[in-house]
């Protein structure tokens, strides 16, 4: 079985030498590891090979744009659960829930300062390293494993991003709680963020998808509560 190293990876994929050499430098400095790529061609099968803890992953690149990589890697089995943050210099908001709705957890518009993309990582670290143990949820016919990253739901299993699984935790631990907007952001990003209210809705949104896919006759379990937010409700 391969071995995980003791730093936190980021998998880079970037074309232009000189961004990608910054944002190296300034991750290896505050002890990350980087694996560097440029060519999106080749991202899909290193992302397989070297199971990396982050993907910084640039829109525009030869061969095969970000967007369609990170449709990929949601795809795999290997993959799904990996946080993608898409980097791009395309800043509209229509490109930015393009980007979300396509799979990715977070979207930097460049340029962004190194503060900002320190502040997006640390926030992905915190939330992929708590001391889940072997804690199981169970609510309704959901149940999801907090030690393996898994979600099934009437016993099929459920392919979610690492922000989709993160949310249904949250909703999952305080079922009748309703969880406004920023809670999401305060518990999921990071209260300092850019993250903004059209962000969490695409990422509900692509959840409740999920788990109405995976059992259509049971319907939809993510509730709205006008003028307050989300909570999961029970059938």
């Amino acid at each position: 079985m391969k071995t995980k190293p003791l730093k936190f990876t980021v998998l880079l994929v970037e074309d232009d030498y000189s961004i990608s050499s910054i944002i190296s430098y300034i991750l290896e400095k505050e002890g990350y590891k980087v694996i560097s790529i440029s060519d999106g061609g080749s991202a899909v099968e290193v992302a397989c090979k070297e199971s990396p803890d982050l993907i910084l992953l640039d829109w525009m690149l030869p061969r095969k744009s970000g967007i369609d990589i990170c449709t990929e890697l949601r795809d795999i089995k290997e993959t799904s659960n990996i946080p993608i943050i898409i980097i791009s210099s395309k800043g509209d908001s229509i490109d930015k829930v393009t980007g979300l709705e396509r799979g990715a957890d977070d979207y930097m518009t460049k340029p962004f300062s190194s503060i900002e993309l320190l502040a997006r990582i640390r926030a992905v670290v915190r939330r992929i390293r708590p001391a889940f143990g072997d804690k199981k949820l169970v609510f309704n016919d959901i149940e999801m494993d907090l030690s393996s990253y898994s979600v099934s739901r009437s016993g099929k299993n459920i392919k979610l991003s690492f922000i989709e699984f993160q949310i249904l935790r949250l909703l999952m631990e305080s079922p009748e709680k309703v969880f406004s907007r920023d809670d999401f952001i305060i518990k999921i990003w990071d209260p300092n963020s850019n993250v903004d209210y059209r962000t969490v809705d695409v990422h509900i949104t692509r959840l409740r998808k999920a788990l109405i896919d995976a059992c259509p006759e049971k319907g939809n379990v993510i509730e709205t509560i006008r003028m307050a937010g989300y909570k999961l409700r029970s059938i």
